[in-house]
């Protein structure tokens, strides 16, 4: 008999989706500090049109960051929760002193692609699993996340 956890997973998926969402959320953490950072920092003729944009994605992650966590412990596992963890098991890199808004759009880009791909991960894994809550958040990420990256590669003129 399997040991299923308290939503009815297998219990030893339901640990891989949580580890897997543990990486998801640091790369959003780390996403979220570099759009803030954006955010305070532009500079240049598009500041009013970027520092808006910006504030629309940071509000955004945080939200999606809040969801993730709330989704691991659903899943009966422990969110991170360090900077110093974030940090370590972050694909996405730190960005310090950033001003430029071009330069700031293809961070965001680059974030964007990152975080895709680890939810598609996921969401084989979770598919596997018949974890339709965890399927769900997934392809709604992906779903709007594909489109923002598209107007955002319009923006930069590719």
């Amino acid at each position: 008999m399997k040991q299923l956890s308290v939503i009815g997973l297998d219990q030893k998926k339901a640990e891989q989706l949580g580890d897997k969402l543990n990486e998801l959320l640091s790369n959003y953490q780390v996403f979220y500090m570099n759009v803030r950072g954006f955010h305070w920092n532009i500079k240049g003729e598009r500041f009013f049109e970027l520092h808006a944009k910006f504030e629309e994605t940071y509000d955004d992650l945080l939200l999606k960051i809040d969801e993730i966590a709330e989704r691991i412990l659903t899943l009966g596992q422990r969110p991170q929760h360090a900077y110093s963890t974030y940090i370590k098991n972050s694909e996405i890199e730190e960005v310090k002193d950033v001003h430029d808004g071009r330069a700031c759009v293809a961070n965001i880009l680059d974030s964007y692609q990152t975080t895709i791909r680890l939810q598609r991960e996921i969401l084989e894994i979770s598919d596997e699993a018949g974890d339709e809550g965890t399927n769900a958040l997934m392809s709604d990420y992906i779903k709007e996340q594909e489109k923002t990256a598209w107007m955002l590669t319009s923006y930069m003129g590719n």
